[in-house]
């Protein structure tokens, strides 16, 4: 929290919370809880899978047996983990501490993702490389 003397501490928060059109449908998911964290914090947007070279609009994808898989059967897991150790190094080296990422992604979900077609408790890619190096991860659901 900021007393208004120092800078905002950094906070990770998936794009398309923020109104950017990156999701697999080339739309965006907005959250008026995840825009108003503005007020208390740096926001550093990030679409995990685009920054991993993926394209939007992309086929809809789903962790299965340790890869993940779009929908037309294409492995995507490579730019999945190329986008996580992005964002892993975007909160790094902005001292972020906290990320709010979209519920139930494949790349974002934190709580459950698409597994084998239907919702699981799980991680998505990103989700889990920002716990494992010590980022507090929240979804939009949990403002």
């Amino acid at each position: 929290m900021s007393n208004g003397t120092g800078p905002k501490p950094a906070i990770v928060v998936s794009s398309c919370l923020l109104g950017v059109r990156c999701n697999h449908r080339g739309s965006a998911s907005p959250s008026s809880k995840a825009l108003r964290l503005a007020d208390t914090f740096r926001v550093l947007p990030v679409c995990p899978e685009t920054v991993g070279g993926l394209p939007t609009p992309r086929a809809a994808a789903e962790r299965r047996e340790g890869r993940v898989v779009a929908d037309d059967g294409t492995d995507v897991t490579d730019a999945y983990a190329r986008g996580a150790a992005a964002t892993v190094e975007l909160a790094r080296a902005s001292g972020a501490r906290e990320a709010v990422l979209k519920a139930r992604s494949p790349s974002c979900g934190c709580h459950q993702i698409y597994a084998a077609g239907r919702l699981v408790d799980g991680e998505g890619v990103t989700a889990e490389a920002l716990r494992a190096a010590g980022v507090r991860v929240r979804s939009e659901e949990d403002l």
